[in-house]
């Protein structure tokens, strides 16, 4: 980084003060707080994150150095403030692939190509590969466009794709949305405040695991160790 771009002194301790005030804050609300779930508490904790990660990124550009601190990605839902009984519900999936065998996506996409539109005779019975060609935009339109998302996912190995995350959210509302209403912009942002659930599958959840288990075999060795020396000091030894 230059040094024109680079962050004050004045900036920097601008931001540590910034800092100091949301600890007060949240500890303020924690102090106040009317239950498990008060949107108070809720609201000064991502104040405080904020501003920590705006010290931390600041310090690093002016100084090279970094806090102690782990900033928590914004992953848990704030406590639900929707209708008690909702009429209408709007389920959101994302899920991630990559495309890891193309020439599998490709073979796929051409036989489902040929069985849609028949051989073209003229190509010695190619027409599928001929839609299709060689290329991988092209194939993933057709099969997305003949598999259901679920049956995707089901089968994703079978069309050259390997998983990345997924994730399902169940937001409720008052009402349905009028036919076409929301069909320009179907991926805004919902309002994390009328979500009534979420799943999500990651790996990262199952790394989690794995270094609890590291944990736990590691704790078992160091008991493991101690009767062991228990035995060879105990009495008779």
């Amino acid at each position: 980084m230059s040094d024109a771009a680079q962050p004050s002194a004045a900036e920097v301790r601008a931001a540590a003060e910034a800092v100091k005030a949301a600890l007060d804050r949240h500890l303020d609300a924690v102090e106040r707080r009317s239950g498990e779930d008060d949107p108070a508490v809720y609201a000064a904790f991502n104040e405080l994150a904020a501003a920590a990660e705006v010290y931390d990124e600041l310090l690093y550009d002016a100084y090279d150095e970094v806090t102690p601190f782990e900033i928590p990605g914004d992953d848990t839902l704030p406590p639900y403030a929707g209708p008690e009984e909702p009429s209408a519900l709007s389920v959101l999936i994302r899920r991630d692939y990559a495309v890891v065998e193309p020439q599998r996506l490709l073979s796929q996409a051409r036989r489902v190509a040929e069985l849609d539109g028949g051989t073209d005779s003229d190509n010695g019975g190619a027409g599928g590969a001929a839609a299709v060609g060689d290329s991988v935009q092209t194939a993933i339109g057709v099969l997305f466009g003949e598999y259901e998302p679920d049956e995707i996912a089901s089968r994703h190995k079978e069309f050259g794709l390997e998983e990345g995350d997924s994730t399902l959210w169940v937001a409720a509302g008052d009402e349905l949305a009028e036919p076409g209403e929301w069909l320009a912009t179907p991926f805004d942002q919902p309002d994390p405040h009328q979500v009534v659930c979420r799943f999500d599958v990651s790996t990262v959840f199952d790394e989690e695991l794995d270094d609890e288990d590291d944990e736990v075999d590691v704790a078992d060795e160091v008991e493991e160790a101690d009767e062991e020396d228990l035995e060879v000091l105990g009495p008779g030894s």
